[in-house]
């Protein structure tokens, strides 16, 4: 199963991510990083994904030509001007365009609220994400 990783700034929420990825399920996931900089980028690799891609044109590329099970990222990946800025229109809809499972962590961030989901804490939100994917595995793939 490949699943894609994005994010921007540090990265500080894509390494948890894919750390807790690796703990849970290990080497049966292959993980793409997608990163806004270099430094985010080479943030998620260190933290285990197989693979890393850098930068608005290198994803954009990324999301249009390669399949995909799933891809997850904080609410800021959908939203042009998110993160901080460096999530460019161009790469909010390269996301929204690709015909996959969006795993995406609504952040009380960014003015956006989403009702229901305050009192979730991002341990839970991943925890979550983590068993959809056990699941999807297990009904794809098998034991």
């Amino acid at each position: 199963m490949k699943i894609a990783v994005i994010d921007a700034q540090g990265a500080g929420i894509g390494q948890t991510i894919i750390k807790r990825l690796r703990k849970e399920i290990g080497q049966q996931l292959y993980i793409i990083a997608l990163g806004t900089n270099t430094f985010a980028t080479s943030s998620m690799v260190r933290a285990g994904a197989n693979v890393g891609i850098s930068g608005e044109t290198a994803i954009c590329s990324f999301c249009k030509t390669n399949i995909v099970d799933g891809i997850i990222g904080p609410i800021g990946i959908i939203c042009s001007g998110g993160i901080g800025g460096e999530v460019t229109p161009k790469i909010s809809n390269s996301i929204l365009n690709m015909d996959c499972s969006k795993y995406i962590l609504p952040l009380q961030k960014h003015g956006i609220y989403i009702p229901g989901t305050r009192n979730l804490d991002i341990k839970s939100m991943i925890s979550e994400v983590i068993e959809n994917i056990k699941q999807e595995m297990l009904r794809h793939y098998g034991d």
